[in-house]
C-alpha cells in the first residue's frame, strides 16, 4: 500500500515529461532524473549509486519516447536526416564514454554534474542566445566529431535525451527551431540505446527492488505507459503555439531544482 502513492506520482511525472519532451524539446529526462531521485529518497532508497539508477532509468525511457517522438516529427517533415546520420556516430561514442564514467561516479558526483549542466540549460531556455551564432551552417570534420561526442557524453551523465543540449547546439548553427527539435529526438535515440545497454550490465548498490543493472523496471514501465500517450500531444502543441513563455517558467523551475541538487551534492542539505 505504501507503493501506491509512489506509483501514482510516477504516472503523473511520466505524463508531464512526455508533454514537455514534445512541446519544449528539452527531453523528458531533465524532469525525470530529479523526480526519480526525490521519489526514491521518499521511499528510503539513498545508497551511493541511487543517482545512477535515476539516470539509467531515465535513459531507458528515452529509448521508447525518442522513437515515438522522432516518428511524429518526421511525419511533419521536421527531422533533418542528413544531420542525424552525420552526428549519430559521435553521439554514440560519447554516450558509451558517459556510461563508463557514470559507473565509477557515486551519487554526489552525478548530482553535481546534473546541477551544473541543468543551470546552463535553464539559462539558455530563459534567455536564449539572441542573435549570436556559432556559424551559418552545421559543422563538419573535427568540430562536428567533438560537438557530437560532447552531446553524447554530457547527456548520458545527466540522464537526458538529445533535446536539452542538441536543440541549443543546432539553433546556434542557424537551424530553424522546429527542425532542431525534431532532429534532436533522433539524437536522443543515439544517446539512449547504447547507454541503456551499458547500464543494464552495471549493478547499483542499494537500488530499489526489481532493478536490472541500474535500470528500475517498475519505474520504467509506469513512465512509458504515460509518455507513449502524451508525447505526441506535446509535439502537436509545439506546432500550434509559441512555447516561449512556458519555457521561461520551466527554466525558473529547473534552476531551483538544480540549486537543490547542487546543495545536496555539496552536503549543504
Amino acid at each position: 500500500m505504501d507503493l501506491l502513492p509512489f506509483a501514482a506520482a510516477i504516472l503523473v511525472i511520466g505524463a508531464g515529461a512526455g508533454v514537455l519532451a514534445g512541446l519544449l524539446g528539452v527531453g523528458g529526462g531533465i524532469v525525470l532524473v530529479p523526480a526519480f531521485f526525490y521519489a526514491f529518497a521518499g521511499l528510503g532508497y539513498g545508497g551511493p549509486d541511487i543517482m545512477r539508477v535515476c539516470v539509467a532509468t531515465s535513459l531507458a525511457t528515452i529509448v521508447v519516447t525518442s522513437i515515438r517522438s522522432v516518428l511524429s516529427h518526421r511525419r511533419r517533415g521536421s527531422v533533418d536526416m542528413d544531420v542525424l546520420r552525420a552526428w549519430a556516430p559521435g553521439i554514440v561514442v560519447g554516450a558509451l564514454a558517459g556510461t563508463l564514467l557514470a559507473t565509477v561516479l557515486e551519487t554526489r558526483g552525478l548530482q553535481a554534474i546534473f546541477a551544473a549542466l541543468a543551470m546552463v540549460v535553464s539559462a539558455y531556455m530563459a534567455f536564449g542566445a539572441g542573435g549570436f551564432r556559432f556559424g551559418p551552417a552545421m559543422p563538419r570534420g573535427a568540430e562536428r566529431a567533438g560537438a557530437s561526442a560532447a552531446i553524447g557524453l554530457l547527456s548520458t551523465l545527466m540522464g537526458i535525451g538529445g533535446g536539452s543540449l542538441g536543440v541549443p547546439t543546432m539553433s546556434l548553427y542557424g537551424m530553424a527551431i522546429h527542425r532542431a527539435v525534431g532532429t534532436a529526438a533522433g539524437f536522443g535515440l543515439a544517446i539512449a540505446v547504447p547507454s541503456t545497454a551499458g547500464f543494464l550490465l552495471a549493478p547499483a548498490a542499494g537500488a530499489p527492488p526489481l532493478t536490472v543493472g541500474s535500470v528500475n523496471l517498475p519505474t520504467f514501465a509506469l513512465v512509458i505507459a504515460m509518455t507513449l500517450v502524451t508525447t505526441p500531444y506535446g509535439v502537436a502543441l509545439a506546432h500550434r503555439m509559441d512555447p516561449a513563455p512556458l519555457k521561461r517558467v520551466f527554466a525558473a523551475f529547473l534552476f531551483l531544482v538544480a540549486l537543490n541538487m547542487g546543495a545536496e551534492a555539496l552536503g549543504l542539505l
